[in-house]
C-alpha cells in the first residue's frame, strides 16, 4: 500500500460539488480516501481571465502503481467534463497527482513529484493540513520550508 497525495481543483459550475463527485468517482478497493482537507479559494495562476478556482488535496491509501492511477484520473475528468482547450484555462475539474510516497519519476506523461507543486500556495497549505511532517521525496526537505518561500498567491481557507 502506498498513500499518495492529489490535489483537485475546479472553477466551473458547483465546483464543491465537482470536486466532491470527482472524489466519490476515484475511489475503489484500490484506491481509498483517507482524509481532505479544508477547501480553499485561490486566484487562477498563469491565465488570470477566469473565474477563481476552488482547491483540496486528498490522501488516499492505493494498491495502484502511478501509471494506473493517472489513468484512473483521465478517466473521472473525462466524466465530469473536463476539456483540456486552453492551459491553465477554466475547468470542471483537475487532478495532479501530487505525491506518491517516495516514489520519484518523469516520464513523458507523468513526473512524481508533481513538478510545480513547491510554487503553489493552494497545494502547499492544505498539503501541509494534512500532514504537517511531510518532507520532499526528491530533496528530502521539509515541505513547510516550501511554503515559507511562495508569496504572492492570493489564496483563502474557507471555514
Amino acid at each position: 500500500m502506498t498513500v499518495a497525495y492529489l490535489g483537485l481543483g475546479s472553477n466551473i459550475g458547483n465546483r464543491e460539488a465537482n470536486i466532491s463527485q470527482a472524489l466519490d468517482k476515484l475511489q475503489a478497493d484500490d484506491l481509498r480516501l483517507l482524509h481532505v482537507s479544508s477547501l480553499y479559494e485561490t486566484e487562477p495562476m498563469g491565465f488570470h481571465d477566469q473565474p477563481w478556482f476552488l482547491n483540496q488535496v486528498a490522501e488516499f491509501e492505493t494498491e495502484l502503481e502511478p501509471m494506473q492511477l493517472l489513468r484512473r484520473i483521465h478517466g473521472v475528468e473525462k466524466a465530469l467534463g473536463r476539456k483540456r482547450e486552453i492551459v491553465n484555462g477554466p475547468r470542471t475539474i483537475d487532478i495532479d497527482i501530487l505525491l506518491f510516497g517516495d516514489v520519484v519519476m518523469k516520464t513523458a506523461d507523468l513526473a512524481i513529484p508533481h513538478p510545480r507543486y513547491r510554487e503553489r500556495r493552494f497545494v502547499l497549505a492544505p498539503l501541509l493540513e494534512l500532514n504537517p511532517a511531510l518532507t520532499d521525496p526528491e530533496t528530502g526537505q521539509p515541505i513547510a520550508a516550501k511554503l515559507d518561500a511562495v508569496g504572492g498567491q492570493a489564496v483563502r481557507r474557507r471555514q
